[in-house]
């Protein structure tokens, strides 16, 4: 195999998902951006690779909000400002824009991972897509994350998937929202700044947010990017990770509870193994360590040969870290996206639940009519989206837009789902519900 690392594989597998985000220019990106680089060929021996430093708490953050808001020019901004301090390490990787019939449109086809420090932290960041067709990444990439950044064109202001982004923030649990103004320089009266500031504001504390005191940094990413060391253009940047180090507090990680990590991404190493990469939801895991790969097939059990996270070993991984983990006996076929990856015994595979859901309005994005019983939509859990049927109660009928409403929900496969699993129906491309599995059924 030619990659060098885990991410540069997984970046080129996932971009067969077609999973779009926005693209700064690879000129800037070869400058500026981080990667998650795990060696395939060093995965299992500890020999190459310096251990993970866990001094400073890990802390999983993320951009999201409209297409061409600039999500993807502030995270290369971010590295670029911080690699000048000695807090991030400036790598290329041009192999990102894995799709040469995308590169024209601008756009790339995958979400990127990098990771960068502050005086205080070590910052785990994942670039969320902003195609509202691809929103299904968004809510993998938003479930990983502590807290996140809103970036917002001050010369669009709040835009459909804006909205969209801020409400699968709140319903898959990102507890913290930082804002960003971005393009602030292509605007010339400071009032109209001041008025998408409002809204912005509003759009927060109607999802739920602490609209009123979040954050909000004003300034110009491209212009922090292009600027000379130490400028005043840069200051933007500075101002926005002392609001994250200052406003995002530090995660209480659910270590105490059973290991759990969804599946992100499947690959195999010749000679070594499958390796299987995504984010610990909860517990412990570190090395000879029997684990069960549960949901969509036949559940299976292995043991886990080595652990990874940004190419360095790793003794143990806990709750809150994004980690490649190699497998002993697993075929490639064997496990899947959208599987957990679990301690044994403490998770079974289900396809009948009860729901407490709220429907969407059209207002927020959601259906524009009613939906009956026996209705088809897809439910997204974790990293997998599964098509269930709705049974509604009897006696009632039909559920509009904006109802709060119980139903039962059978899937057509059984997935790794327990009480108080969250998650989003969507249909046709829109977000249309949001709930949280209350009951099992089978």
């Amino acid at each position: 195999m030619s990659s060098d690392s885990l991410l540069e594989t997984s970046c080129l597998k996932s971009s067969l998902r077609l999973v779009v985000s926005v693209l700064l220019t690879t000129k800037y990106l070869s400058k500026s951006l981080l990667t998650v680089r795990l060696p395939l060929d060093s995965v299992g021996s500890s020999t190459m690779l310096e251990k993970f430093d866990r001094s400073k708490p890990n802390v999983n953050i993320g951009t999201i909000g409209h297409v061409d808001h600039g999500k993807t020019t502030l995270t290369a901004a971010i590295t670029k400002v911080l690699a000048e301090k000695g807090e991030a390490k400036a790598m290329a990787y041009d192999q990102i824009d894995a799709a040469p019939e995308e590169k024209a449109r601008g756009i790339t086809i995958n979400a990127a991972h990098v990771e960068y420090e502050t005086a205080k932290r070590h910052y785990t960041h994942v670039d969320c897509p902003g195609h509202a067709d691809y929103v299904k990444n968004m809510i993998t990439g938003a479930a990983q994350m502590d807290g996140a950044i809103l970036v917002v064109a001050a010369t669009d202001g709040v835009m459909p998937q804006t909205r969209e982004h801020v409400l699968l923030a709140k319903q898959v649990g990102v507890p913290y929202i930082v804002v960003f103004l971005n393009k602030c320089d292509q605007v010339d009266d400071p009032e109209l700044i001041d008025l998408v500031e409002m809204d912005v504001r509003d759009l927060l504390s109607k999802n739920g947010f602490d609209g009123e005191n979040c954050p909000v940094v004003r300034g110009s990413a491209l212009k922090a990017l292009e600027a000379a060391p130490g400028s005043a253009d840069e200051q933007c940047i500075v101002d926005l990770m002392n609001a994250c180090d200052e406003s995002i507090p530090d995660p209480v990680r659910d270590i105490e509870k059973p290991f759990l990590m969804a599946v992100e991404d499947v690959m195999t190493i010749t000679g070594r193994g499958t390796v299987a990469t995504g984010r610990v939801e909860r517990g412990e895991i570190k090395s000879n360590d029997a684990v069960e790969i549960v949901g969509l097939m036949p559940t299976r059990t292995s043991t886990v040969i080595s652990l990874e996270m940004f190419r360095k070993t790793l003794d143990y991984a806990k709750a809150g870290d994004n980690i490649g983990m190699l497998l002993r006996g697993v075929d490639r076929d064997q496990v899947v996206r959208g599987q957990v990856i679990a301690k044994p015994g403490t998770i079974v595979p289900h396809a009948k639940f009860r729901a407490q859901v709220y429907i969407l309005t059209k207002e927020e994005g959601g259906r524009h009519t009613a939906f009956a019983d026996g209705y088809r939509p897809q439910f997204y859990f974790r990293t997998t989206d599964v098509t269930g049927v709705i049974s509604l109660e009897e006696g009632s009928k039909i559920v509009m837009p904006g109802d709060h409403v119980e139903f039962n929900v059978e899937l057509i496969k059984k997935v790794a789902i327990e009480k108080n699993t969250k998650f989003a129906i969507r249909e046709g491309g829109h977000t249309v519900g949001a709930g949280t599995v209350i009951d099992i059924l089978d």
